[in-house]
């Protein structure tokens, strides 16, 4: 029995806080679309977290729309993780 490979989600939050109540979806995809935002992310010196779980909803919300209440906590806990990875880096680049 053969294994199908997983197609590979993505989604790109940003997060106003002096405009948005919550961060909202600026670009989801499928396959190559994701490749190309995880990559782009990368590039942008942006932290990637991987959870094919809350991407595959993520990745399921339309454009421009504010996650639902329900994924705050999940979507905290991503925030977080970019934010303690950033500071990181910040702090290596400082040391160099």
């Amino acid at each position: 029995m053969e294994k199908t490979p997983k197609v590979k989600k993505a989604a790109a939050l940003l997060y106003n806080k002096e405009k948005d109540a919550a961060p909202r979806i600026v670009a989801s995809g499928r396959g190559l679309i994701a490749e190309r935002i995880i990559e782009t992310g990368r590039e942008a010196g942006v932290a990637v977290m991987e959870d094919a779980e809350l991407g595959e909803v993520l990745e399921a919300l339309p454009l421009g729309s504010e996650i639902p209440p329900e994924l705050y906590q999940a979507v905290a806990e991503v925030l977080a993780f970019v934010y303690q990875t950033g500071k990181k880096y910040k702090h290596s680049k400082k040391m160099a």
